[in-house]
């Protein structure tokens, strides 16, 4: 079936699932002479790595990615990108008692009836967010073409179990476990988190994301608008049920006076557009938040159903996060990165055009 590719110049296909042998991806339109290996790439995946934050799954994977294709003596050469990353610590048994039951909150009915009763129920498959590997290197490959013009993002918890960060110090967001801006209420979340784990219970929160340094005119109106495409792949992510940009929600309670950035001179005056104005970057930088749903599978018993109709409940056992913050902190970053190369390649082609570059006349072949 369609549907796992991204972009249109910078086009990312991902592949594999849960259980399954590998994951991976196919990055294809990546600009040739990028200095590109497996140790940039990695950084990234370490970020989101299983088994090493407070409440998440004690599954020990290395996430260790292998560069298969598109990179020769340490540059990008213009060909695709195949990106491969191994499953090597994969426990499948927990989910042979419930193989023929939906679990609530999780895809597993709708992957049934999508797909005709053909489906992987080790893990999810492919609608588990070990999916997301994939995606993070890939992204990894977007950083770097952004990097060449000085594009800059960062994501960082804002909210978690009804805990909000009131400070928005991003020098602090790595010195601690949830990638949170605010080391006071990164102590309440902990605390939220232990509370919440002793009950077999989850959480969810919000993500933000600061993107600095975009240049005006990207965007493709009236399809391809800027903020549609980033709402498209943000909310590709599963655990992602809500996306705004600015003032997002809080617009819908304002004035056109109170919400319009006036501009002067020397520039705009505030930024409840958070950055993008008629599906296009206006230079200023670019504000998003994304709502994640607490992790659905949990210890406290659930009513369901089996494939036959029949009715049970259901204790979920394995290995699994109390919520899916903080590793889907570089996966927003990712999905982010992926949408920004696309469009800014695509600007420059568009501003090649207008300008009637010529490609280097290296050899006469006339």
């Amino acid at each position: 079936m369609s549907g796992n590719t991204i972009g249109h110049l910078f086009r990312v296909t991902t592949f594999g699932e849960s259980h399954g042998k590998a994951l991976g991806a196919i990055v294809d339109g990546c600009p040739p002479g990028l200095t590109l290996n497996e140790e940039y790439i990695q950084k990234e995946l370490d970020k989101r790595k299983p088994g090493q934050f407070l409440g998440q799954t004690p599954r020990k994977e290395t996430d260790k990615v292998e560069i298969l294709s598109g990179v020769f003596n340490g540059y990008t050469i213009g060909t695709p990108i195949a990106l491969l990353i191994y499953n090597v610590d994969v426990k499948s048994s927990a989910y042979e008692p419930i193989k023929d039951v939906f679990r609530p909150g999780h895809a597993d009915f709708t992957y049934f009836i999508k797909y005709g009763g053909f489906r992987d129920y080790r893990g999810g498959g492919r609608s588990s967010g070990r999916e997301t590997v994939a995606r993070v290197a890939a992204g990894a490959i977007a950083k770097k073409i952004l990097e060449e013009y000085n594009i800059d993002i960062i994501a960082y918890t804002i909210a978690l179990g009804g805990i909000e960060a009131k400070e928005r110090n991003l020098e602090v967001i790595y010195q601690n476990r949830l990638y949170c801006p605010d080391m006071e209420a990164y102590q309440k979340m902990c605390e939220r988190i232990e509370e919440v784990k002793k009950e077999g219970d989850s959480l969810g929160g919000v993500i933000e994301v600061l993107i600095k340094g975009v240049p005006a005119g990207l965007g493709e109106p009236v399809f391809d608008k800027l903020e549609a495409d980033l709402a498209k792949a943000l909310l590709s992510i599963g655990a992602v049920k809500a996306m705004e940009i600015g003032s997002g929600f809080k617009a819908a309670y304002m004035k056109g006076s109170e919400n319009n950035d006036p501009i002067s001179s020397q520039g705009f005056l505030k930024n409840d557009a958070g950055g993008i104005l008629g599906g296009i970057s206006s230079g200023q930088d670019i504000i998003i938040r994304v709502a994640v749903k607490p992790i659905p599978s949990i210890r406290k018993n659930q009513k369901t159903i089996r494939e036959n109709k029949e009715e049970v409940e259901i204790s979920i056992g394995g290995r699994h996060d109390i919520s899916a913050i903080p590793r889907i902190v570089p996966v927003v970053e990712a999905m982010v990165r992926i949408v920004l190369a696309d469009h800014l390649l695509r600007q420059l082609a568009n501003l090649a055009f207008q300008k009637r570059l010529k490609f280097p006349e290296f050899f006469d072949l006339s």
